[in-house]
């Protein structure tokens, strides 16, 4: 198996892993179903406490049978097929720059990669600012990374 294809078997699992994570969440009572009072059950939680029965009946008619795993996923990954990674990424940059510059302090971002959800380690900070120096001021432009994250390569001037 080359280098290629096991990176990819290696995102595929870690991306059902993310998805199986989601499903457990919504499957408030565990029965590998994810049901209306389910549903009722993680919105509540979310602090949606009159979501209508109607609500809840369309979501489930979404699917064409119960909700399991395999089905979660393949609704999922429709709801997902039509998103745009760059925009979903220059999206939660752009809440992080609330001027609208295109780019961030570096020791802001690397204050939120090092302490936040899946840590960057000292090794991948200092590859990232290898990868994406901050320009004189400290800032780092932030459009480019996102091009480079979803396309591979660095945008042509």
């Amino acid at each position: 198996m080359c280098v290629c294809e096991r990176e990819s078997k290696e995102k595929e699992s870690k991306g059902r892993s993310v998805s199986f994570q989601a499903f457990t969440i919504i499957d408030q009572n565990r029965d590998g179903i994810i049901s209306k009072d389910d549903l009722r059950d993680v919105l509540a939680s979310m602090g949606q406490l009159n979501v209508k029965n109607e609500e809840l009946e369309a979501m489930i008619k979404e699917a064409s049978g119960p909700i399991n795993f395999t089905v979660f996923l393949t609704m999922f990954g429709e709801k997902l097929k039509g998103a745009d990674p760059e925009d979903v990424i220059l999206s939660a940059f752009k809440v992080l720059d609330p001027e609208a510059s295109g780019s961030i302090k570096k020791e802001f971002l690397q204050e939120l990669l090092t302490t936040q959800c899946d840590r960057f380690t000292p090794e991948e900070i200092k590859n990232m600012w290898a990868a994406f120096p901050p320009d004189v001021a400290g800032n780092v432009d932030y459009k480019n990374i996102c091009y480079v994250i979803t396309h591979g390569e660095e945008k042509e001037e």
